[in-house]
């Protein structure tokens, strides 16, 4: 190992002038500078070695995106991270609930990217991908050491291009190889009244900015096939819009608070229910896989009352990201406040626990959903 200490005149100009010119921009900061200025004064120092001595060329927009990486890391929130403009540009796509890709929702499961589904009739589901496997590879990249959003952009691209998923199943790898991208439009929110009964079925796959309309539809659809109660489902239900969980909440929440936003500085803030419901009986099903927007709705339903939740606990992600758009079409995605339930109720890494618990098992078995049901027959009749 070694390391060169030659200097050239030019060289030191360049250094000044790019010294100055940090110098200048924390100067701005004012109080941050004041109280951290040794540790600005090695910014500075490292920014200007790095231009000037690097054995490769570095570029100051390389450098600074690099920098902005490292203060976003250094919270150690998994939930705040800085999105490149190709990743932002993706994440805003999935929210807005259409996008070109594969055609799966994927989610985190004990630090993994789990396939939450497999939409029948898209790229992946033809290529033979199920629910409950873990995406270890991405082309070239390794996908255990990537977060969700990098994955998600990762796998997007134009129509038509191809990508290739290692896949881990049962303990075993799988390859799916050149698998084509389409244009992806898949619904969030799906319904069906259940055979031989009045109950009908919801299920919601995520919380993106079509889900309230789409739920309205379903819920229009079922009331007028006459049913006499509700089973929705929010297992691995991975989150998304806090403003649509809210909209979905108030078709099952009687009047008053469906979640408190608590900021650090400031007033709390609450999104109520008018209480213009359904009012039919409801059971909710949760499951571990149950997050964040999830959580909302499901926490709103325990606290009110307006339901039972049957399954197992919830992932327990109570905090709330805000998206910032930056000036290079990046993006900031950070944790900014917390959400409390009706009581006040703070399930940040606890989750909520289900009224009736019950322990899940392989397809085709679906106990929760048997205890489901057979809750429901009981709320009817009574």
């Amino acid at each position: 190992m070694g390391y060169n200490k030659l200097n050239s005149s030019r060289g030191d100009r360049r250094l000044k002038i790019l010294a100055g010119f940090i110098i200048a921009v924390f100067i701005i900061m004012g109080a941050f500078v004041a109280g951290n200025y040794k540790y600005v004064s090695n910014l500075v120092k490292i920014v200007a070695i790095v231009r000037t001595q690097y054995l490769q060329p570095v570029s100051s927009a390389q450098m600074i995106d690099g920098a902005i990486k490292g203060i976003v890391d250094s919270l150690n929130d998994p939930y705040s991270v800085y999105l490149e403009p190709k990743t932002f540009a993706m994440l805003q796509e999935q929210i807005k609930g259409s996008f070109g890709g594969l055609g799966i929702l994927v989610g985190v499961k004990d630090l993994s990217l789990t396939v939450v589904r497999a939409y029948e009739g898209t790229p992946a589901a033809r290529a033979g991908i199920e629910a409950g496997d873990l995406i270890v590879g991405i082309n070239d990249t390794d996908a255990r050491e990537i977060d969700l959003e990098t994955a998600i952009s990762l796998m997007r691209g134009p129509v038509g291009s191809t990508i290739s998923l290692t896949i881990e199943r049962q303990g075993s790898s799988r390859q799916f190889p050149n698998i084509a991208r389409e244009e992806i439009s898949v619904p969030t929110v799906e319904g069906q009244v259940i055979d031989n009964s009045n109950i009908g079925y919801i299920m919601i796959s995520q919380f993106t900015e079509r889900t309230p309309e789409e739920m309205k539809a379903v819920l229009s659809n079922l009331q007028s096939s006459g049913i006499k109660g509700v089973v929705l489902d929010l297992r691995d239900n991975p989150g998304g819009e806090l403003t649509s969980a809210v909209n979905v909440a108030k078709h099952f929440v009687p009047k008053g608070p469906i979640v408190y936003i608590d900021y650090r500085t400031g007033r709390d803030q609450e999104f109520p229910s008018e209480g213009q419901t359904i009012n039919l009986p409801l059971v909710v099903l949760i499951n571990g896989g149950s997050a964040s927007a999830a959580e909302i709705l499901a926490g709103a339903v325990k606290d009110t009352g307006a339901g039972t939740l049957v399954g197992t606990k919830t992932f327990g992600k109570g905090v709330v990201q805000t998206l910032f758009r930056l000036d290079n079409g990046a993006g900031l995605k950070l944790t900014t406040a917390r959400y409390l339930t009706p009581n006040k109720n703070d399930i940040n890494l606890k989750g909520i626990e289900p009224d009736v618990p019950v322990p899940a098992q392989e397809p085709p078995f679906d106990p929760q959903m048997d205890r489901a049901v057979e809750i429901m027959k009981q709320k009817i009749a009574s």
